[in-house]
C-alpha cells in the first residue's frame, strides 16, 4: 500500500467520523426533530424550561404580544444578535427558545440561525394570531 492510499483511507474515515458525531450534536437533531406540540410549548414555557421569543419587528409587537414573551426581531438575529444580552432567560443552560413570527417563515430562519450558535431554538409554524386561538394569553 503506498503512502498516498494510506493518507486518502486516513482522510476517508476522518470524514466519515466528522458526519457520524455532527449527526449526534443537538442542531442537527433539532432540525430533523418533531415539532412540539402547543400543549408541549405551554408546559414547557410554565415550567420555565422554556421561553417564547417573538422573531417579528418592534412596530408589530407593539400592536400585540403575547404574554411573557420576549422580543429579538429577525431582522438583528440576522445581524448577529445574540439573546444572551437582551434575554437573561435565554444564557440557562437547557433552555428551549420556541421562536414565534406572522406566519411561521421568520420563526423558522431565526431558529436555525440561533441554532447555528448553540441554542435549543425551535420555531413555530403557528403564528401570532394562531397561537392566540390556541390560547396563549395576549399581553395587556
Amino acid at each position: 500500500m503506498s503512502l498516498v492510499s494510506s493518507v486518502r483511507r486516513v482522510w476517508l474515515w476522518s470524514a466519515v467520523a466528522l458526519v457520524i458525531v455532527a449527526m449526534g450534536t443537538p442542531a442537527v437533531r433539532a432540525e430533523n426533530a418533531k415539532p412540539d406540540s402547543l400543549d408541549t410549548v405551554k408546559k414547557n414555557v410554565a415550567e420555565k424550561k422554556a421561553l417564547i421569543l417573538d422573531v417579528r419587528e418592534q412596530s408589530e409587537w407593539d400592536e400585540g404580544h403575547l404574554k411573557g414573551a420576549k422580543l429579538l426581531s429577525v431582522t438583528k438575529i440576522r445581524e448577529g444578535a445574540d439573546p444572551k444580552a437582551t434575554i437573561p432567560d435565554a444564557a440557562k443552560p437547557g433552555t428551549i427558545i420556541y421562536c414565534h413570527c406572522r406566519a411561521g417563515a421568520r420563526a423558522a430562519d431565526a431558529a436555525a440561525i440561533l441554532r447555528k450558535k448553540g441554542y435549543d431554538a425551535r420555531p413555530l409554524k403557528e403564528g401570532y394570531e394562531a397561537l392566540l386561538k390556541a390560547g396563549f394569553e395576549k399581553a395587556p
